[in-house]
């Protein structure tokens, strides 16, 4: 337990660090010099062609790129509940930096060299996405922007280069109102002065799993690939995610100590080709009690509300999962949060509360 809480700290250091060009090189093989003849012979030159991808190699290329891709969703849909909800958050907020950064040793197995074939990442630090509404969107930071040096201290390169800048990045972010970033950016460094952003400090994944579930463990949030296409539209999405949020902000994971089952879940589903196996039957997770997922919904639709998301069809979207993933689809969400009718009253009566806040202009507070 103590080697997993460790894992979580280092994991969930929210500078949020998740480049590079891709060397594609030809080589000239000049011809032997031809005994002279009669007429002028003409040199020619072979290219060497590049290797032929392999059937496995194309599969990972796709896999990575659709799982990176799922999770700039999610980040994007995910940015204003994190910033606009600090101060629900409890004592969870924290400074961020407001973007994640990845090389291609952010990946293993065939996977770096697909994701430098694939998403262009090379050994050095490059910005994989930007929260919108953070200080690093206001300042100008760009996906694909390289990370150069903060402060004066040149950020690492190559493997385990996440971890190293991480140690760097953490304890600047913590005590600083902005930081001082030398980015490269076409060809050429350049400063910029990035605000830190004051956030519900939760990592945000994408589940590589097509059951239609959503974790929490009392650090991370995760919506499987399953979720996310089954929600489709951005206010779902964002129904879903609030309310893990939620269950991270009020303590559910260690009210009933599931916090390293579900854990063990994420770990696990995180990976670009997980151990789907681990996903028979209940996998371990129980349903949670009416009480605290009523208690989460009540908290995630003000979250959703001030994060500007629409409320009115939070109920029609809760009653469509509970009908077509009942609890008797193991694994499924319903069958982890079972309590669909209480829920629905719960969600009913705090939508018409917010609305009535909103009408006359009261702050929106829980």
């Amino acid at each position: 337990m103590g080697q997993h809480t460790a894992w979580l700290q280092s994991r969930s250091c929210y500078a949020l660090l998740t480049l590079a060009a891709l060397l594609s090189g030809c080589s000239l093989l000049p011809s032997r010099p031809a005994p002279q003849p009669a007429e002028p012979a003409v040199t020619q030159s072979m290219q060497e062609e590049p290797p032929a991808l392999t059937a496995r190699a194309a599969a990972a290329r796709t896999a990575l790129t659709q799982m990176v891709n799922l999770q700039e969703q999610l980040y994007r849909i995910a940015a204003p509940i994190l910033i606009n909800n600090a101060d629900l958050c409890r004592n969870h907020a924290r400074n961020l930096l407001g973007f994640t950064a990845k090389n291609r040793y952010s990946y293993s197995g065939e996977f770096v060299d697909a994701a430098q074939s694939a998403l262009g990442y090379g050994d050095q630090l490059e910005v994989a996405s930007v929260l919108a509404g953070s200080g690093a969107a206001r300042a100008g930071l760009r996906k694909g922007d390289r990370l150069m040096a903060v402060e004066g201290k040149t950020l690492p390169s190559g493997q385990d280069a996440e971890t190293q800048a991480a140690a760097i990045l953490a304890p600047l972010v913590g005590s600083s109102q902005s930081l001082n970033l030398i980015i490269a950016r076409d060809g050429r460094n350049q400063n910029l002065v990035v605000p830190v952003t004051r956030a519900c400090a939760f990592r945000i994944d994408i589940g590589n799993a097509d059951n239609i579930n959503a974790y929490s463990d009392d650090q991370r949030v995760m919506l499987t690939r399953g979720m996310v296409n089954f929600a489709q539209s951005d206010e779902a999405i964002a129904y879903v995610l609030a309310t893990e949020i939620a269950h991270n902000v009020l303590g559910h994971a260690a009210v009933t100590r599931s916090a390293y089952t579900v854990g063990s879940i994420i770990d696990n589903l995180v990976a670009v080709r997980p151990d789907t196996s681990q996903l028979i039957g209940t996998a371990g997770v129980k349903a949670m009690p009416q009480e605290l997922d009523a208690a989460a919904d009540y908290l995630a639709l003000y979250m959703v509300a001030r994060a500007g998301y629409n409320l009115d069809r939070a109920h029609a979207f809760w009653q469509r999962l509970a009908t077509q993933y009942p609890p008797t689809v193991l694994n499924g969400y319903t069958a982890h949060h079972p309590s669909t009718a209480y829920r629905l009253n719960v969600i009913d009566k705090t939508i018409a509360e917010i609305k009535a806040k909103q009408a006359s202009r009261r702050p929106l507070l829980p």
